[in-house]
């Protein structure tokens, strides 16, 4: 460590790693400063049941938003593995165990679910419209997301004024209702608006929509992969690459303080036991922002997540009642009580301060494409992992000495919602420690809050934002908003040399480091400005 760096990034998640990988490629001295003992925040893996070799993708788990972009420029190396399945959801319909399926690469057996759950090719002649539209869509927005912000209106113009009102211009609930007639298939588009956001499909502020946008336009494509070797795989790739550029990384350092004047910043920090100081000419954020309020004197405004994430280590798959192929169902995303009648109610119920019941969530296999995670021994036994999503389960829920009690209860009902599906209980699939103890785990915001310093447990460290700018005076938005101006890269704040380079920057979120891609582009477009001035 030194006195003095040109950059110091305050946390070490995956965005703080690929802002110093750029910064210090391009010449800078950089600094990162992590609370945890590791560097990754929420991208990591790690062995979640004690004495079993297993190595699970505790918090984040899939990868869709992260640019081929970044991976080719910092050298990461990484390999994403496509599923062989988008998603599978199991329905009970007219005293009948049914399924829709629905393939990655859409074919005979995805038209044949449609058929035999709708009845007619129609819904799914509609779903191939719908999502034809949103590739579109996809494709005129993943290139902007690592370039300076632009114009809504330069978008709405390159996608087109049918496509905008579609999935812009109005709530996604009338686009879904307007596109489809069947209950499941309008849940399972659904969903997609509703990872880790509370929101109803008819929510005027649109959130339902911004998050369908950031779910369905990765890369071009929308694809989720599976991270091979876990997240923590991803997360080794950029920390090599920070260093290998010359950062410096500084574990169970927490910063206490930051302050920036917009040409000299100061960030103090704690390590074994003692208060350190170090000063930078930037400083960046990738913490939470109403964590940058904090450590910033600022009073602080926390957002609210509302997810419970479960993690499973099984013996053997469950078979389903319906007959599928528990290879073929869980090697996607499975639906567990998503239909869109369901996902309403479960927002309104849980909306008026009671968990909902039952509880909508979704699961899927890592070890159905990637054994890797596992000892040779586990997976030669044939062992796997499910990791279960819960929706609709705000912070608020939570809160006070009965927090834990809830999430138990939470656990509880997803276990309960999973086994009407299944034609044994997924308890006799679980394996069991050394110590005899079922490998299941409850993840609920408040433990997000604890473990990752994240507020409120908000997996996005805020409410997504549309990846543009608001239409009107650009000297308004500067003066207002200047994360949100034309030409802005979305990390800015109102002092010129603090950036925010987390989730919480204006196209943050997910497993994406476009958060830190941007702010790395903004220091260095402001050093080349600098330049050019003198």
């Amino acid at each position: 460590m030194r006195d003095r760096y040109d950059v110091v990034v305050v946390g070490g998640g995956h965005n703080a790693l690929v802002a110093a990988a750029y910064l210090g490629r391009a010449g800078l001295s950089v600094c990162v400063l992590e609370r945890s003992d590791h560097v990754g925040g929420a991208a990591v893996s790690g062995r979640v049941f004690a004495g079993v070799d297993a190595r699970l993708s505790r918090y984040s788990y899939l990868v869709s938003l992260l640019p081929d972009r970044i991976v080719r420029d910092l050298g990461l190396g990484i390999a994403l593995a496509s599923r062989s399945v988008a998603s599978f959801t199991p329905v009970r319909r007219r005293g009948e165990d049914l399924g829709l399926l629905v393939e990655r690469d859409p074919g005979p057996a995805t038209a044949a679910s449609f058929r035999e759950l709708t009845g007619t090719d129609d819904e799914y002649a509609a779903w191939r419209t719908f999502y034809d539209d949103a590739a579109s869509l996809a494709r005129a927005v993943a290139p902007t997301l690592v370039e300076p912000l632009p114009r809504g209106a330069d978008v709405r113009r390159r996608v087109g004024g049918a496509l905008w009102d579609r999935f812009v211009g109005r709530p996604l609930g009338e686009t879904i209702e307007s596109s489809f007639r069947d209950d499941t298939v309008r849940g399972v588009v659904l969903t997609d608006g509703l990872i880790g956001t509370f929101a109803s499909a008819h929510d005027p502020s649109l959130l339902q929509n911004r998050c369908f946008l950031y779910h369905v336009v990765g890369n071009g494509t929308g694809e989720w992969r599976t991270p091979v070797g876990g997240m923590g795989a991803v997360t080794a790739a950029l920390e090599r690459a920070a260093r290998e550029a010359g950062a410096d990384l500084l574990t169970a350092a927490e910063v206490v303080r930051v302050d920036a004047d917009g040409r000299e910043g100061e960030v103090a920090y704690q390590h074994d036991g003692a208060i350190g100081v170090v000063g930078a000419s930037t400083v960046l954020a990738g913490v939470a922002p109403a964590v940058l309020d904090r450590l910033r004197g600022r009073a602080a405004d926390p957002p609210e997540g509302a997810q419970v994430k479960v993690n499973m280590l099984l013996d053997r798959l469950p078979r389903l009642r319906s007959g599928h192929d528990p290879e073929v169902a869980f090697a996607g995303t499975f639906h567990i009580d998503e239909g869109y009648a369901a996902l309403e109610a479960g927002f309104a119920t849980a909306a008026a301060g009671t968990l909902p019941d039952p509880l909508p969530g979704e699961v899927y296999c890592h070890t159905l494409t990637d054994t890797s995670i596992l000892s040779p021994d586990l997976a030669e036994r044939g062992m796997h992992t499910l990791t279960l999503f819960g929706l609709h389960q705000p912070a608020r829920l939570f809160s006070g000495d009965d927090g834990a009690t809830m999430r138990d209860e939470a656990l509880r009902r997803h276990v309960a919602g999973l086994d009407a599906y299944l034609a044994e209980p997924i308890t006799d699939c679980l394996a069991r420690d050394p110590e005899g103890r079922p490998c299941i785990e409850a993840v609920g915001p408040a433990d997000l809050e604890a473990s990752l310093a994240m507020p409120g447990g908000h997996i996005f460290h805020g409410d997504l934002e549309w990846p543009w700018a608001d239409a009107g005076d650009a000297a308004d938005a500067a003066e207002d908003d200047p994360a949100g101006r034309p030409g802005a890269w979305g990390v800015e704040t109102d002092v010129a040399n603090l950036f925010v380079c987390g989730a919480g920057a204006r196209r943050g979120g997910g497993v994406s480091g476009i958060g830190g891609h941007n702010a790395a582009m903004a220091v260095l477009d402001k050093l080349a400005r600098r330049r050019l001035a003198s």
